[in-house]
């Protein structure tokens, strides 16, 4: 069986982002790159949104940037905008493509479906599959996504509603995500913030029709593209081994309170491509233990007030925009943490601080 120098298992956004990363600045062409990666075929299957807080090598695979956003309650609605940091929709299909389009043209990357195909002896090894421990307290993200078509037009396409809590919660946290397209053309999406021991949540397809039929009030219209996902929002196995670090979900670079994974991969795929050359001695990447502490505090209260949770994120964007908007995304200063953090209820807070 062939030695390669690199391995990288998991060739998901992770992978790819890396192999790409080390691939357009010239640090393959004297080093073999193996990628293990069962699926038959890269084709889109997944939709990754965020605010744009850093750049990365992706601008030309954005499906659409918007400057502002919405968030609903039942009985109020905040509309805010950003244009600091718009919000980006990159589509998976246009990412797979530009990246495996790259990497062809490296003889010294090769693909392979099994990890039993290569020997690992002598790689430096990239895995992206997370070691994830069963345990039925743990809280996910789950969703499920339709893009839809219509007719006429309906969508305001300058403004995504980020939350809408108006909607059944289930004794869980619940809302409803709507990216505009064009004026015909939208994703929306239902997502849950709960443990995955209550199957009644997952009847996702009736609840996306309801909501599309009776809260939107559209009747016609048509569903081109589906997804379905989970993202656990507690932190994998990741223990140190030699010659061996864990990116991506793997490597902690999911933000637990939100979910978001996108940019986080980027800045260590930038991290890991400015140490390559001395990678078995670099310090581990990591994202900023204060967002580790701030998260786990976060998650105590959904899981004992998923109630009142509606009601702390709609509280937490009365904060500036540009605040909210850095903090969620790991780039907020002291300050701008402070500010997040006095408009939250202190009382249910305190108590699980001391938990």
């Amino acid at each position: 069986m062939k030695d390669f120098d690199y391995t990288i298992i998991g060739g998901g956004c992770a992978g790819l982002s890396l192999a790409y990363e080390l691939q357009i600045h010239k640090k393959l062409e004297n080093k073999t790159l193996a990628i293990i990666e069962p699926r038959p075929e890269y084709k889109k299957d997944k939709t990754w949104s965020f605010w744009k807080v850093s750049s990365h090598n992706f601008d030309d695979c954005v499906k659409k940037n918007w400057n502002n956003f919405s968030i609903n309650l039942p009985s109020k609605t905040h509309h805010l905008e950003c244009y600091d940091y718009p919000y980006q929709s990159i589509d998976s299909g246009l990412f797979y493509k530009k990246i495996i389009d790259e990497l062809r043209k490296n003889k010294n990357i090769i693909f392979f479906k099994d990890i039993k195909e290569i020997s690992l002896k002598n790689s430096f090894i990239f895995n992206s599959v997370p070691s994830l421990k069963t345990d039925d307290d743990n809280i996910w993200q789950h969703f499920c996504g339709v893009e839809i078509e219509t007719k006429n037009n309906f969508f305001d396409d300058g403004i995504i509603n980020l939350m809408d809590f108006d909607c059944e919660q289930r004794k869980s946290v619940h809302f409803f995500y709507t990216l505009p397209y064009s004026k015909k053309k939208a994703l929306i999406e239902t997502t849950w913030l709960s443990k995955m021991d209550d199957n009644s949540q997952k009847d996702y397809d009736k609840q996306i029709q309801d909501y599309i039929e009776n809260h939107l009030n559209l009747k016609k219209y048509k569903i081109t593209y589906k997804e379905e996902g989970a993202i656990p929002l507690f932190y994998p196995l990741n223990k140190q081994e030699k010659n061996k670090i864990n990116i991506g979900t793997a490597g902690g670079m999911t933000r637990l309170s939100t979910g978001y994974t996108f940019l986080n991969i980027q800045e260590h795929c930038k991290y890991i491509r400015k140490n390559i050359e001395n990678i078995s001695n670099a310090k581990t990447f990591k994202i900023s233990k204060k967002y580790h502490f701030l998260d786990e505090v976060f998650l105590r209260v959904l899981e004992k007030n998923p109630e009142k949770m509606p009601d702390i994120f709609f509280k937490m964007f009365n904060s500036s925009t540009k605040t909210v908007i850095k903090f969620l995304s790991n780039k907020s200063n002291f300050l701008e943490d402070l500010s997040i953090i006095t408009r939250m209820p202190k009382s249910i807070f305190i108590r699980a601080l001391f938990k």
